[in-house]
């Protein structure tokens, strides 16, 4: 035996499961299920988006019979913060969740140049990678000095350099540079991060490894150099030894050359002379030698 339930759908109660499925700069994809499954009818969900840094609030209707319902929010700002209420249009039970999208991205290529008496902040234009981003919000600075453990707002600018002075020999500074901050400073983009040290030199916190093979390569470098420049100097040497042995030996040809017989003549070790002949000769012995015969 068995027997068949109903359920009496109850439009009161809220959606169910509601969640983010992704979220980028400008938007947001968010999903919930019905409040009761298997719909007989279309169900009209009102989703409310509330901006709590502009203190805004958008309301969209959506009309599906669906039991899972995909629904994307557009016009969203870089870096906002957002309240999402989804309910039935009868204004039933609600469901929330919030929401923060994701900020612009950091500048690229932060450098540091050093002059006599103050430092200039380099960096690529923003607008180059981010649609979303206008050069007229420009970008702010900020300066954490590690010794003193004290970070400082140094200003903003529309331009993609900014001067920095009146810094401490001794102390070490971190250099940051984004988009400006909105709204009493809670919409800001990604920061760019720059070591600076006393001595003037820069290092990128982005680029460690980049750093590490920049040294390995500082040292390689001159050794392989000073490798063939010794081997230079060893070819010189060897070709001028080679150059005065060939040229003393034309010397020493060109003194023994014959021009009677046409041909250069070295004399051997027989006609050095007779030197028996210039030896004086014994004219007898003495009485106090004996004399041995064999």
């Amino acid at each position: 035996d068995y027997v068949v339930v109903k359920m009496i759908p109850d439009n009161r109660l809220p959606p169910r499961h509601l969640h983010s499925v992704h979220t980028g700069k400008t938007f947001a994809v968010i999903k919930w299920e019905s409040p009761y499954d298997s719909p007989d009818q279309d169900m009209l969900y009102a989703v409310a988006v509330k901006d709590l840094v502009r203190k805004t609030d958008k309301i969209y209707k959506v009309k599906t019979r669906n039991s899972t319902v995909e629904y994307t929010i557009k016009k969203l700002e870089p870096g906002g913060k957002y309240h999402v209420i989804v309910q039935l249009g009868n204004m039933s039970k609600e469901s929330s969740m919030k929401i923060n999208t994701v900020p612009l991205s950091a500048p690229d290529a932060l450098k540091i140049i050093t002059e006599n008496d103050h430092i200039l902040l380099f960096w690529k234009s923003l607008a180059l990678k981010e649609s979303n981003f206008n050069e007229s919000r420009g970008y702010e600075i900020h300066m954490f000095d590690s010794l003193m453990n004290i970070t400082a707002y140094l200003g903003n600018t529309t331009e993609n350099f900014f001067r920095v002075s009146n810094l401490k020999i001794g102390h070490n500074y971190s250099f940051t540079v984004q988009a400006r901050c909105l709204y009493s400073g809670q919409m800001c983009g990604e920061p760019a991060t720059l070591l600076y040290d006393e001595l003037g030199t820069g290092e990128d916190s982005s680029a460690t490894k980049t750093g590490r093979s920049t040294d390995v390569a500082a040292i390689v470098v001159p050794v392989l150099f000073l490798l063939l420049v010794t081997l230079g100097v060893g070819f010189v040497v060897l070709y001028m030894r080679h150059r005065r042995l060939q040229n003393s030996f034309t010397a020493f040809a060109n003194s023994h050359y014959s021009s009677r017989l046409g041909s250069a003549i070295f004399s051997s070790g027989d006609d050095l002379g007779d030197e028996d002949d210039e030896a004086p000769m014994i004219t007898g012995f003495s009485d106090d030698v004996p004399m041995v015969i064999a």
